[in-house]
């Protein structure tokens, strides 16, 4: 859906542009534009989903030299532009589209507004939900319980093919159980394959939690138009981490799964070797960031000229742990 975004003048992204892949692995230094493109997305979501935009509104364009964002989309969007302005860093607030009365706005409108963004934490992920059919996974995978029984309750077939992942993934157990604490709420536990206790949810381990968390997401019958993902693979044991692959293939490519839905396009983080050589045959999606000093920028890796020789010489892991493709910390 997003073709691309430019950046001028954006925090450590002075002069950046990134074309997006229908799956995106972002790998780089902290510091280096990652979560940077993520929160311009989110801005943007922030205020395409507002009930009145503030489109064309030129009286607060900002300064010369003033932060600016620029969207570019795939078909049925590829004629419009959608250009975000700042008076600051952290204060973007003027949405202008061009062509300004285009006539596929109100469609591209609703679908940036459907954007989410998830950095998990357990902590919250744990937690009992608030009962309702409209249940959604908070930014940080909170309400988890709630969107899992909303899934049992109105999309059966979809919760079905959760449960059987979750137990192939995870075969020490055998399914998800859920109880209500009060009238408003539910909680979940996941039973023991052997049948012989039930795990609260409390009691589950991070990576298991994170792992339910993308599965809530995968398997939503109506998931969102794009998808962020930070650090995919933290909590994940690295034996696990080809299944948190294929499972974002599976939101970004469904057909190649037998889903009958639209595309998700993915955008996830990760500072794992060990998922970046799971890749290694698709260097297309993973994109590099890079910083040096106060300046950050991208470069997707089928972009390299020394492409076939890097891909030669061993694993993308090690190579870029040792700083052969870049994307890592300035040596002190």
């Amino acid at each position: 859906m997003i073709a691309s975004v430019a950046f001028r003048n954006y925090k450590a992204l002075r002069g950046a542009r990134l074309a997006l892949q229908p799956f995106n692995l972002l790998i780089g230094p902290n510091g280096s534009g990652k979560t940077s493109l993520i929160q311009a997305l989110m801005r943007l979501q922030s205020l395409a989903a507002a009930p009145t935009p503030a489109l064309t509104r030129r009286a607060r364009a900002s300064r010369a030299g003033s932060p600016e964002l620029v969207f570019a989309f795939t078909k049925p969007y590829a004629a419009m532009r959608v250009r975000l302005r700042c008076i600051s860093e952290v204060s973007c607030d003027l949405l202008e589209v061009t062509p300004a009365k285009a006539r596929h706005w109100p469609a591209l409108r609703r679908a940036l507004g459907g954007i989410r963004a998830y950095h998990f934490d357990h902590r919250s992920m744990h937690q009992p939900g608030a009962r309702t059919d409209g249940a959604e996974l908070t930014a940080n995978g909170g309400n988890l319980a709630a969107v899992l029984h909303r899934l049992q309750e109105l999309a059966p077939a979809a919760f079905a093919q959760l449960q059987g992942e979750i137990v192939r993934i995870i075969p020490e157990f055998g399914r998800i159980e859920f109880s209500a604490p009060n009238r408003t709420q539910v909680e979940f536990a996941l039973r023991l394959a052997d049948g012989s206790e039930l795990v609260r949810a409390e009691d589950l381990s991070q990576g298991t939690l994170y792992v339910l968390g993308m599965l809530a997401v995968v398997f939503d019958p109506e998931p969102p138009p794009v998808v962020c993902l930070e650090e995919i693979d933290r909590g994940i044991h690295p034996r696990l981490l080809r299944e948190v692959r294929d499972l974002l293939y599976r939101l970004s490519y469904p057909a190649a799964f037998g889903d009958k839905r639209a595309p998700v396009q993915v955008i996830a983080t990760t500072h794992s070797p060990y998922l970046l050589d799971l890749f290694r045959e698709h260097p297309e999606e993973i994109v590099i960031t890079h910083k040096h000093g106060n300046s950050a920028g991208f470069e997707r890796l089928a972009d390299r000229t020394d492409l076939k020789e890097l891909l030669s010489e061993g694993s993308l892991g090690d190579m870029w742990f040792s700083g052969i493709l870049g994307g890592v910390p300035d040596e002190p």
